[in-house]
C-alpha cells in the first residue's frame, strides 16, 4: 500500500500548520516541513514543540530564507525532501504541499489511487513550444542570470537584466537537457525523488544554472524529472485541483465548496482560504474516515470559464462562487494615507519605504503611472483597478506577501474609504492636514485643468475660493464619515504631535515615528 510523505513548506499561521501536519499524518502518512527561516522564530519553536510527539513529522534540517521567485524556494524544497527520505524509509511517494493545501479525497482512497497508478505526477511541458506562459518574460527567465528578488529588489533586478540585455551577456542551456515548465504542485515515487538527489549531487553545472534563472520552482523539477524519468511513466498533470483567474491569481475556496472540490479530479485542492475553519475542519474528517465513494464530475474548471464569460457580457444571475468571499481578509491591515497635496504623501511614504518592511504603493487609484507590479492585467488601468478594487487590493497582498500594506488616496475618494472600512480587515486612516497658499491652489487649478496655463489674474482670483472651499468640503466629508481611528498629522504641528500619531497609525515605535515626521522637506511645495 502506498505511503504519502508530503513535503510542506510555509511561513506563518502556526496553529494551521500543526493542525494540517496532524490531518495528514492521522492515516499513516509523513510529513516532512520547511519553515521559512525569514519567519518568527518563536512560530518555529511552537510548531516544533507542538509536533514533536509525533513520529511521522520530520523537519529540515537546514532553513533557508525564501522569496517569491528565487532559487531559495527550491533549495528549500530539496532540504525537505531530503530530510523526508532519510526519515520516512517506508514512504512510496512524495507530494508537495503549501500550508494552503488540503485533501479533497481520504487517504484511502488516494492510497489506492497511487498503487493503481506507477507513475509520477507532474505538469511538464516545454518551455519554448508551449502556451504555459501567458504573459511576461520567456526565454529571458533562462538565457540571462537573475540575482536580485524582482519584489524586493525591484531597481536591482531590472538594473542588472538591463546591463546583460545591453552587453549581450546571455548564457547556454545546458545541452543536454530539454527544459520544461509546469505547476510547482507535483507527486512523485521514491525511485523518481533518488534519482532526482542523486542528479543534484553529481550535475553541478546544471545546479548552477537553475540557481540563477527565473521563477525556478516552476521548471527544476519538471525538467529533471522529465530528464530522468521514461515518459510514458510520467503523466502530465497535477493531482491537486487549482483554478485561476483572468489575471493570473489562484481563486480561493471557502466554507460553502466542500462538495464542489470533493466532485473534483484531484487528491488535494489549492487555495483554501485561511479563515475557511470549518472547511479545513471537515477535509481533514474526510481523509482519515476511509470514504471511496466519490463522484467525479469534474465540472470546477468549465463552471468557472461559464459564469466568467456571462459577468462579462452582463448575463451573470448570481455571485459567481469563487467571489462569495470579497474581503482583503480579516488578518490584514489597509493604512490609507490621505492627502490632497500628493507629493506630500509620496514623501511620507518613501520614508516609510526606507524605515520599515510595509510595502507601500501610491495614489493607486489616482495616478495611471503609479508604480505597480504585473498582476496579470488588473493594474493597467485605472478602470480595472477601480472596477474591481477589493480583489486588486488582495492580489497586492498575495504578491507582497505581506498583511500589511501602506496606499495613498486623494481626499476626495471617500467612497474608496467607505468601501475599505466597511471590510473585515483592519483598516486605519492617517490624515496630512496642509495648509494651501494661493499659489498651490493656482498651481492645482492649472494641473487639472480648471484654468489655462496663461490664464488672467482676475479669473484665477475668482476662482481660488471655489477651489479652497471644495478641498475644505472633502476634507470635513471625509471627518464626518467618523471612520474608527482616524488619526492625522498637521503641517503647523509640531513633531511629538505628529510622531505620536504617526507611532499609532504605523504601530511603531517612538523614535522611528520621530524620524518619519522629520522627513525632510515634508510639507514643502
Amino acid at each position: 500500500m502506498a505511503r504519502i510523505a508530503f513535503i510542506l513548506l510555509c511561513h506563518k499561521n502556526p496553529s494551521a500548520i500543526v493542525q494540517q501536519a496532524e490531518q495528514l499524518t492521522a492515516a499513516g502518512d509523513f510529513i516532512a516541513i520547511h519553515f521559512d527561516a525569514s519567519a518568527d522564530a518563536q512560530d518555529y519553536t511552537t510548531i516544533t514543540e507542538a509536533l514533536s510527539g509525533n513520529p511521522n513529522v520530520t523537519f529540515a534540517k537546514r532553513r533557508v530564507k525564501c522569496g517569491w521567485g528565487e532559487w531559495s524556494l527550491v533549495q528549500a524544497t530539496l532540504c525537505a525532501i531530503e530530510a523526508a527520505v532519510d526519515a520516512f524509509p517506508r514512504a512510496s511517494h512524495f507530494y508537495m504541499v503549501s500550508g494552503d493545501c488540503m485533501p479533497i479525497k481520504s487517504a484511502t482512497y488516494a492510497h489506492q489511487f497511487l498503487d493503481d497508478h506507477d507513475c509520477d505526477f507532474i505538469e511538464s511541458y516545454d518551455f519554448f513550444d508551449s502556451n504555459w506562459i501567458k504573459t511576461g518574460f520567456r526565454e529571458e527567465r533562462l538565457i540571462y542570470r537573475h540575482f536580485f528578488n524582482e519584489r524586493t529588489q525591484k531597481w536591482r533586478f531590472y538594473t542588472s537584466l538591463g546591463l546583460q540585455q545591453k552587453f549581450g551577456m546571455t548564457r547556454k542551456i545546458p545541452s543536454d537537457i530539454q527544459v520544461m515548465i509546469g505547476s510547482q504542485w507535483w507527486c512523485l515515487r521514491r525511485r523518481t525523488i533518488e534519482a532526482l538527489l542523486e542528479f543534484v549531487q553529481h550535475r553541478k553545472d546544471v545546479m548552477r544554472f537553475f540557481r540563477t534563472t527565473w521563477i525556478p520552482d516552476e521548471t527544476f523539477f519538471q525538467t529533471l524529472v522529465r530528464h530522468l524519468v521514461p515518459g510514458s511513466e510520467i503523466e502530465n498533470r497535477t493531482l491537486t485541483f487549482l483554478m485561476f483567474t483572468d489575471y493570473g491569481m489562484p481563486v480561493t475556496f471557502y466554507n460553502d465548496h466542500y462538495d464542489l472540490l470533493l466532485g473534483q479530479d484531484g487528491l488535494f485542492a489549492r487555495k483554501i482560504s485561511a479563515e475557511a475553519q470549518d472547511l479545513r475542519d471537515d477535509l481533514g474528517a474526510m481523509y482519515v474516515s476511509e470514504r471511496t465513494d466519490f463522484v467525479i464530475s469534474d465540472e470546477g474548471r468549465n463552471l468557472f470559464g461559464f459564469l466568467t464569460g456571462r459577468g462579462r457580457i452582463g448575463r451573470r444571475f448570481a455571485p459567481r462562487f469563487w467571489e462569495s468571499e470579497t474581503t482583503l481578509g480579516r488578518s490584514r491591515e489597509l493604512l490609507i494615507i490621505a492627502c490632497k497635496k500628493w507629493h506630500v504623501a509620496k514623501r511620507l511614504v518613501a520614508g516609510i519605504h526606507r524605515h520599515t518592511d510595509i510595502p507601500t504603493v501610491e495614489y493607486l487609484f489616482n495616478e495611471e503611472d503609479t508604480p505597480l507590479p504585473d498582476l496579470g492585467g488588473i493594474e493597467a488601468s485605472l478602470a480595472k483597478r477601480g472596477r474591481h478594487r477589493r480583489a486588486f487590493l488582495r492580489m497586492l497582498f498575495d504578491h507582497y506577501q505581506s498583511d500589511r500594506l501602506v496606499i495613498c488616496l486623494d481626499t476626495a475618494d471617500l467612497e474608496l474609504m467607505r468601501d475599505f472600512f466597511a471590510d473585515r480587515a483592519t483598516v486605519r486612516l492617517l490624515e496630512i492636514e496642509c495648509i494651501f497658499d494661493d499659489a498651490y491652489l493656482t498651481g492645482h487649478a492649472k494641473r487639472v485643468g480648471l484654468v489655462g496655463a496663461d490664464a488672467g489674474e482676475a479669473t484665477i482670483a475668482r476662482l481660488l475660493p471655489t477651489i479652497r472651499n471644495d478641498i475644505a468640503h472633502e476634507r470635513d466629508s471625509m471627518r464626518d464619515a467618523s471612520f474608527s481611528g482616524a488619526l492625522r498629522i498637521r503641517e503647523n504641528a509640531s513633531t511629538d504631535e505628529n510622531a505620536a500619531a504617526i507611532a499609532r497609525f504605523l504601530s511603531i515605535n517612538a523614535d522611528l515615528a520621530r524620524d518619519l515626521a522629520e522627513t525632510p522637506y515634508l510639507f514643502v511645495d
